[in-house]
């Protein structure tokens, strides 16, 4: 007997079904999500943020002592010059300023991770070294991307999505003369690594030995927020 005519659809079935299911893989993916959340930083960057006034940067590596750090984004402008770091997170997130961790919670199961605030801060005094610029031309912004949730009051500098937006049109002191703001980002440009495969590679093994010497050392009681 024939099965031909009927496997045939379901041949035809299974060939639509797997392209499909690769791409909801693919959508549900952290890679994919991070993704989207630097397209939404960039795109509201673009949209949002005069080109002619501020410089956009991206994915910045520089050398340091110890290894190298890697900065998402730079914007330079007469206003300053903004170092930001973004966190692809969801679920609920609790944290204050001065604490080492913060604390991630999906609905029973938590988790810690370094304050942003202070992994940017070295972020921070790297560039600031390489500039040499004041403190009152630094300024340090953390992007919450992704379906996030703020469970304890956050200081102006963490946003969330777009909101970064608001957070760099609300300085409007000139800290920076036009030439200045365009010797940083020569300098920025020149003094950065090459963003190449090798590069990224070499800084997520300096990465994963900083999490190795953190994990060995004790860890500060009472660091999550209630």
């Amino acid at each position: 007997m024939d099965f031909s005519p009927v496997l045939q659809p379901l041949f035809t079935a299974l060939w639509y079904l797997i392209p499909l299911a690769i791409l909801a893989g693919i959508l549900k993916s952290p890679w994919f999500k991070g993704k989207a959340g630097e397209f939404l930083v960039n795109a509201s960057a673009r949209l949002f943020l005069d080109k002619t006034r501020y410089h956009l940067i991206k994915n910045v590596t520089l050398p340091t002592e110890d290894g190298t750090t890697q900065i998402d984004y730079i914007i330079v402008s007469r206003y300053g010059v903004f170092v930001v770091e973004t966190k692809n997170m969801k679920g609920w997130i609790f944290g204050k300023p001065n604490q080492r961790y913060w604390t991630q919670k999906i609905f029973k199961h938590s988790q810690k991770f370094q304050n942003p605030l202070h992994q940017n801060y070295k972020h921070v005094k790297t560039l600031q070294g390489l500039l040499g610029l004041g403190d009152q031309q630094m300024h340090s912004l953390v992007v919450f991307v992704g379906d996030s949730t703020f469970k304890t009051e956050m200081p102006g500098n963490v946003t969330q999505g777009g909101g970064y937006i608001r957070f760099i049109k609300s300085h409007s002191e000139l800290v920076l003369s036009e030439d200045e703001v365009r010797e940083v980002v020569e300098k920025v440009e020149s003094g950065r690594l090459v963003a190449s495969f090798r590069t990224n590679r070499e800084h997520a093994a300096h990465v994963r030995e900083i999490v190795a010497r953190k994990e060995g050392e004790p860890r500060c009681p009472n660091v999550v927020a209630q």
